[in-house]
């Protein structure tokens, strides 16, 4: 089978690489993620957000959301029709998007919370990530990825203000974002998100927009 020569060049790949990072948005997704770590670090060094974990809760609820709404919106397609039409599947592109964007996620945020990492530092930040953007992820396959952030945040917003409630404080795979760090029934609801939403999304592919949706 001949390939064509331009395929082979060395520069081409990341020629590519270029031009999808530019349709999705992604610098702008990554200087995001960015100002969101560093936002984290100023609220996570604060006195007493140091000496009490308990206090962070918020944060590492409120961050993840933050994080998952923007790699939700950088799912959006101009060229849809382009996609759908394309030799090779786009399936590859999109896992890849969402798992490298996820991994830089998680990991910014995770070192963005010093002390504690076993109650709601580290590890809360994780799954906690993961867990959003597989929500959003998902919603983006059914609404698309402009309102990709929404049912997420009505989730997250519902659940934290209902925390006060022993059902639900107790309940530990619905409020699974709530929980401490090493709660496995709490990871475990958060990998399920994150794997179904990864894999709908990469299947799929966001809903389309406008007037053809």
């Amino acid at each position: 089978m001949n390939v064509p020569q331009t395929l082979l060049k060395p520069g081409h790949a990341l020629r590519t690489l270029a031009l999808y990072a530019r349709s999705r948005g992604i610098p702008t997704t990554l200087a995001a993620l960015a100002g969101a770590a560093l936002l984290t670090v100023w609220v996570a060094g604060r006195p007493d957000a140091y000496l009490d974990p308990y206090l962070r809760v918020p944060l590492v609820a409120l961050a993840p959301l933050l994080a998952s709404a923007v790699i939700g919106v950088s799912l959006h397609t101009y060229t849809r029709d382009l996609d759908d039409t394309a030799v090779r599947p786009w399936w590859p592109r999109r896992l890849a998007h969402l798992l490298v964007l996820s991994a830089l996620a998680a990991a910014l945020l995770a070192l963005a919370v010093p002390g504690q990492s076993q109650v709601f530092g580290a590890a809360a930040m994780v799954r906690n990530t993961l867990g959003a953007v597989g929500l959003t992820a998902t919603a983006a396959v059914l609404l698309g990825a402009r309102l990709s952030w929404m049912p997420t945040t009505l989730y997250f917003g519902a659940v934290y203000l209902s925390a006060s409630s022993p059902r639900v404080s107790n309940a530990t795979v619905l409020a699974w974002f709530m929980q401490p760090g090493p709660q496995r029934a709490a990871w475990a609801a958060g990998l399920a998100l994150f794997v179904i939403g990864t894999a709908l999304c990469a299947a799929r592919g966001a809903r389309p927009e406008g007037p053809r949706a």
